[in-house]
């Protein structure tokens, strides 16, 4: 299958451009020499692209929602039409980085102000509220929170995941590819949101009886709502040991333990997720297991990013300390392989 390289609609700044209020960027390495070979950058400047330019006079959020320079000139009305135009552009976008504190592109850290004074430090940029908000599936982050790994590897398997589906959908699609989609994505699905993940299968298994347009806003929105759920380290293990399921029988005792010991560790904080799921992934393809080597739970955006190498700290930070639930019995696991 041919590399996708999502659409990310990022604030111009954080790729180097110079459209800063000082005349100046806030170019962000992770952008820029990490994503950057992995992606296409769809840059956005609200505030240039309404004619202020750079450098100009620094704006603010009012607490009546106003976009206004330090001079008194007010841009909501300007800012707001432009997002009006760029919703339509920004809708085949996998995700969207902001610049933090931005009153236009910021996301959550916004400083809205009364006259002089503070009121918060969290609120949302006029375009951001306006154009993002046209799409609450869209993944979007500021460049800030992404520098914890865990919300910069939730967010990034998101974008890839929402590539893929646009992929499918893009196109002329039969029932069938909506079938194999599935399949390759419930492993994945399971870990976000095992309700939504059923759900989605239902209509996957009664799609050829309704129109092709309704099931596909209605597994879009399933898709996008299981993926928009944070993974505990619980529901992770609990994966782990149904894929474990899927190749248990095939592998001699040594390797059994070497997984199990690896799921073990991640559980207790000891190792990365990306352990246990490189085991899986090696002996999937060793033992011929084609339906759990093509899940993309194992392999969710390019390793080449390290975003499961991280650690995941000590146990309870992630789903429930002291959880351990048993290995799925290899027969189960494979009644659960078709679907």
């Amino acid at each position: 299958m041919a590399e996708i390289r999502p659409l990310i609609g990022v604030s111009s700044c954080l790729i180097g451009q110079p459209v800063r209020f000082n005349g100046g960027h806030c170019r962000s390495r992770l952008l820029t020499e990490i994503l950057a070979g992995h992606v296409e950058w769809v840059p956005v400047c609200p505030e240039v692209e309404i004619g202020l330019g750079a450098p100009r006079e620094p704006v603010h959020l009012t607490a009546e929602g106003r976009l206004v320079s330090k001079n008194g000139q007010d841009h909501t009305d300007a800012m707001t039409a432009l997002a009006g135009r760029r919703s339509g552009g920004l809708a085949g976008l996998c995700g969207f980085i902001a610049k933090s504190r931005s009153p236009s592109c910021g996301l959550y850290s916004v400083c809205v102000r009364q006259g002089d004074a503070a009121v918060t430090r969290n609120g949302r940029g006029v375009f951001a509220a306006s154009a993002l908000g046209a799409d609450p599936t869209l993944p979007a982050e500021e460049e800030g929170r992404l520098n914890d790994p865990l919300l910069r590897e939730a967010f990034i398997e998101r974008v890839f995941a929402r590539a893929r589906l646009q992929r499918l959908f893009s196109g002329s699609w039969q029932v069938r590819d909506l079938v194999a989609f599935h399949a390759r994505h419930k492993l994945q699905l399971m870990a976000h949101d095992q309700v939504r993940c059923r759900q989605a299968g239902y209509l996957v298994a009664t799609a050829r009886a309704r129109p092709g347009e309704e099931v596909r806003a209605e597994y879009t929105a399933l898709f996008a709502g299981a993926m928009s759920r944070r993974v505990s380290r619980r529901r992770n293990v609990n994966v782990l040991h149904h894929a474990f399921g899927l190749v248990s029988e095939h592998l001699e005792d040594t390797r059994r333990h070497d997984i199990l010991a690896a799921i073990d560790a991640y559980l207790r904080g000891e190792l990365p997720l990306s352990v246990p799921a490189i085991l899986l992934r090696h002996h999937a393809e060793g033992c011929h297991a084609r339906y759990l080597a093509a899940q993309t739970y194992l392999d969710p955006f390019p390793a080449a990013l390290g975003l499961r190498n991280h650690a995941p700290g000590p146990s309870g930070t992630r789903g429930q300390p002291g959880h351990r639930p048993g290995p799925m019995r290899a027969q189960d696991a494979r009644k659960e392989a078709p679907g």
